[in-house]
């Protein structure tokens, strides 16, 4: 190693932006793997004023970890609805208890830091609308289309074990 694993919150490049239907939208800066991070994932998150940033959601395997950096919001969790302002730190473990989702209701863009252990294979399941997606050979730092498996699909779909066999 030739330098230092460090990078600076204000010196990162244009987020990846995400959206859809006009309730979400989120901008993502990947920044662990350019920092070599192995075991665990981080980036930086900005959700426009009066936007989701994803459907609300848990994991089964992987546990979370937000870190407010500015502008204020609201998370919604199992408990119902909760204020978020700068410096507010947000533990999503993994299972239903650990359900979340990030609405930005101020002025100004909702800046995160979300930092996550990258456990493979993981399932996300989405109470609101019933779907799950399972994803598995993912590479340190990937999505879901980079897996070598993933799907998202419902629930109520559910085969027998022997179907198409």
């Amino acid at each position: 190693m030739d330098k230092p694993r460090v990078v600076n919150l204000n010196e990162l490049p244009e987020p990846k932006e995400f959206g859809h239907d006009g309730r979400f939208a989120a901008g993502m800066v990947p920044i662990a793997t350019r920092l070599g991070a192995q075991k665990l994932g981080y980036n930086v998150t900005e959700v426009p004023p009066g936007m989701k940033s994803f459907p609300y959601h848990f994991h089964y395997a992987n546990e979370e970890m937000f870190l407010i950096l500015s502008g204020t919001g609201e998370l919604r969790w199992p408990g119902g609805m909760h204020p978020l302002r700068p410096m507010d730190l947000v533990a999503c473990p993994p299972g239903a208890d650990g359900a979340h989702q990030f609405f930005n209701n101020g002025t100004e863009v909702l800046r995160y830091l979300a930092v996550s252990t990258i456990l493979d294979p993981e399932v996300v399941e989405y109470p609101d609308s019933g779907k799950y997606g399972a994803v598995a050979g993912r590479p340190i730092g990937g999505m879901r289309a980079d897996a070598k498996f993933g799907v998202i699909a419902f629930k109520k779909n559910e085969v027998d074990y022997w179907a198409g066999e």
